[in-house]
């Protein structure tokens, strides 16, 4: 039996990168064309390749998302983009337009073509309709509950993809004309506005019925998966896939590397104690920013999945450092600032061969070698002496 893919988002090249070294089997990415999110910092074709040799490199994969709805003005150029996507070498493209998908098939590409959850593929009989197409993938709608799942999955007619982390829309994926309605910014072309997340007065008439200190709000809590991930593994999916192409590397590093210690636990271990699963959930609520829920895989989302009303969103501030370099025989760390710390205390630190472990900051120098008594300059180079288990690219937080 096939591992399971853990598939994780990539706004840049950096954040790519680190998804791979942290435990992403694949990655997807927007290019500069044809793609959702157009306020990531999508690849060009140069970078696609760069990605691409990078994930050789680790035995991991690159899909690119070719999902935007095209009008016909959007057509233009789309051939030439496809076949460049094809030199470069990519692994699978992930799009939502049929006229796309076609037209990559005819092309005979060697890359794979996956339908996008943006076609809210949610039954066996749309996954069988796209294998008579010729698709090679379904990536099913996040409306899906685990029992649908498991039924689409035992047909064997296509592999199948599921969501297991991140954002949720409040309509139906793909079906949100919300943005578009009151921004001019077309959710299917790269544009939404997240409309569903603003404050809202409620009015009856001129009178205001909501409470002006508490505004109404409409969307969903964000998807997390861990109780299910055994599930989805039994069931036979193929490939599990985070949300957030706009997310920072921190978020990436640490949801990516706490999915990874746990889908190689249960393969190694054959099932996961609770003990796992809440030390997992522990993990990823180390960077989580808004409140979390299981979407539908129980069924019907109620009140308790929704959030009508105030809630944080506050980014997080307990990713203080990245290490550049570390020197084995002086135990020299040189590491880049990113938040605020003050050193001489105990900190975590975890990376791409490191689980979470506590670690000692004593003094810290900058590069004129003048100590440091607070660390309150992002992206500021300082070295330290620290003894513990440390490697490049491995990220410092502060202890909750």
């Amino acid at each position: 039996m096939n591992k399971i893919e853990l598939l994780a988002p990539a706004g840049n090249l950096e954040k790519a990168k680190i998804a791979i070294l942290y435990g992403a089997d694949a990655v997807y990415i927007g290019g500069k064309q044809f793609s959702l999110r157009s306020r990531a910092s999508n690849f060009d074709i140069k970078e696609i390749k760069e990605l691409v040799d990078f994930a050789n490199i680790h035995n991991s994969h690159v899909h690119v998302t070719v999902n935007m709805l095209p009008h016909e003005n959007d057509l233009e150029g789309l051939k030439e983009y496809l076949l460049e996507l094809d030199k470069a070498g990519v692994h699978a493209i992930i799009v939502a337009s049929p006229a796309i998908m076609k037209i990559a098939k005819d092309l005979h590409v060697h890359y794979e073509v996956h339908v996008s959850t943006q076609h809210s593929s949610t039954n066996s009989s749309a996954v069988r309709f796209w294998k008579e197409q010729g698709m090679d993938r379904v990536v099913l709608g996040r409306e899906c509950e685990l029992d649908q799942i498991r039924s689409i999955c035992e047909k064997q007619i296509l592999p199948i993809e599921v969501f297991i982390h991140g954002g949720m829309c409040i309509s139906y994926s793909g079906r949100c004309v919300l943005s578009n309605h009151l921004t001019l910014r077309d959710a299917n072309r790269g544009g939404c506005a997240q409309s569903c997340r603003w404050k809202y007065h409620l009015m009856d008439g001129d009178s205001e019925i909501s409470n002006p200190d508490n505004l109404f709000s409409m969307s969903s809590k964000d998807l997390q998966a861990v109780d299910y991930i055994e599930d989805f593994i039994k069931m036979g999916v193929v490939s599990l896939k985070i949300e957030g192409r706009m997310k920072s590397a921190y978020y990436l590093a640490t949801v990516v590397s706490s999915y990874r210690h746990l889908i190689d636990y249960i393969y190694e271990h054959g099932s996961a104690s609770k003990e796992i699963i809440e030390q997992t959930k522990k993990e990823i609520a180390k960077a989580e920013n808004r409140p979390t829920g299981p979407g539908f895989y129980q069924g019907i989302p109620d009140h308790n999945v929704q959030l009508y009303q105030e809630h944080d969103e506050t980014v997080t501030q307990e990713y203080v450092a990245f290490v550049l370099d570390y020197d084995q025989n002086t135990h020299v760390a040189t590491i880049q600032v990113k938040n605020h710390f003050v050193p001489n205390g105990y900190f975590e630190i975890f990376g791409p061969n490191i689980c979470s472990t506590k670690i000692y900051i004593g003094n810290v120098y900058d590069t004129d070698h003048e100590m440091v008594e607070v660390c309150n300059k992002p992206m500021q180079i300082v070295t330290t002496v620290i003894d513990e288990n440390v490697e490049p690219m491995a990220m410092i937080r502060k202890i909750r």
